[in-house]
């Protein structure tokens, strides 16, 4: 019989014994993530006079201000912090895909357990998954 456990119910501790999980150390794990593409002009005055330490300080600022006399739900920390953050890294535009709330299960190899979740937000580039974000209040 296959226990089905939520997302939020497990630890990364029970996963890493559950499913074999593994820290990967190796940089050239995903060769992806070291080429740099050319940054066109468009994208070299964007990134002028330093106006992504402006977006930063703003978004820290931001998020100061509303967080200081009650803490914020997930959904004001995605709306205040993220959405910014993934405009500023060009996830909102192509080649890339945002899909949010994303359904995701994992199976142990024996089919024993499964673990069901939502990912806040995937960023996609062609099938291959280039960013997850799952927060949680604690």
């Amino acid at each position: 019989m296959v226990q089905t456990i939520p997302a939020r119910d497990i630890s990364l501790y029970e996963l890493e014994e559950k499913f074999g999980l593994q820290l990967a150390t190796d940089t050239n794990l995903f060769p992806e993530w070291t080429e740099i593409p050319t940054l066109t002009d468009g994208e070299k005055q964007a990134m002028s006079n330093d106006k992504p330490l402006h977006v930063y300080a703003r978004v820290k600022s931001n998020y100061l201000n509303l967080n200081k006399h009650r803490l914020m739900s997930e959904e004001a920390v995605k709306m205040v912090v993220l959405s910014p953050l993934l405009d500023l890294a060009g996830f909102y535009q192509p080649p890339f895909e945002i899909e949010t709330e994303t359904s995701v299960e994992i199976s142990a190899e024996d089919e024993s357990f499964l673990v069901k979740g939502n990912i806040d937000v995937l960023v996609i580039q062609k099938r291959f998954w280039v960013l997850v974000i799952e927060s949680k209040s604690k």
